[in-house]
């Protein structure tokens, strides 16, 4: 009997356990998200990710922040004289281009009103993402790191001249203690549980339109096994 209960307790105290999930794991209220120059003239000379792949891993950041009512700062670069207006996927989801922040600095923590912007949010888990890997993402990413933040960042919605520009970059952020995430896992690591009903449909829409082989399966399971 006595070895029952333990078991019992064993057990509760496990499920107990099971029930935390780790803090390292980002939820749609303990962080922000930076889209970083998402632009024309940017795009036109990535070379480390096919463009295609780039709206689509792009538009994942910026409807799933919609989704979930992340904390989502947007910055551009020179939009009016040199970069040219951010992708249609980032307008549609954020059309009030009166909120973006835009900077003459290669370092958007550099920039007086982006970093206003971004610590005012007061979350202390950041996530990057934007053009180029090596220059706009990683200037931010190690100033954000060497004020203590906890930084991800989302590595195939950021892209470069080169594939070695953007290997280059991002092994530099990981040695510095940054985390690699993927555009998937963001929208997923927020939904968590499909019992999560409120989002639960807008996500499946979401993945269904932008994430490519995986959202085909969506579509398959929805119309063959009508779930």
């Amino acid at each position: 009997m006595k070895k029952v209960f333990f078991s019992a307790l064993v057990f509760c105290a496990a499920l107990s356990h099971a029930q935390k999930p780790s803090p390292d794991l980002l939820n749609p209220t303990n962080h922000a998200l930076v889209l970083i120059d998402f632009e024309g003239q940017m795009a036109f000379a990535t070379q480390s990710i096919p463009i295609d792949h780039l709206r689509n891993n792009a538009a994942l950041l910026a409807f799933g922040s919609k989704i979930f009512n992340v904390s989502t700062v947007n910055t551009t670069v020179a939009e009016k004289s040199f970069s040219g207006p951010v992708f249609p996927e980032i307008l549609e989801a954020y059309p009030d281009i009166s909120g973006y922040v835009d900077r003459s600095t290669m370092n958007t923590w550099e920039d007086v009103n982006a970093y206003k912007a971004i610590t005012s949010t007061h979350k202390k888990k950041l996530v990057f993402a934007g053009l180029w890997t090596s220059v706009c993402i990683v200037g931010p990413v190690l100033s954000a790191l060497s004020e203590n933040y906890d930084v991800y960042v989302i590595t195939d919605a950021c892209g470069d001249v080169t594939p070695e520009a953007h290997e280059r970059a991002i092994q530099r952020m990981i040695q510095a203690g940054a985390k690699p995430m993927t555009s998937v896992q963001y929208v997923l690591e927020l939904q968590r549980d499909w019992a999560r009903k409120e989002s639960y449909v807008a996500v499946n829409d979401l993945l269904q339109k932008y994430a490519g082989g995986y959202g085909i399966g969506i579509q398959y399971a929805r119309n063959m096994l009508k779930h």
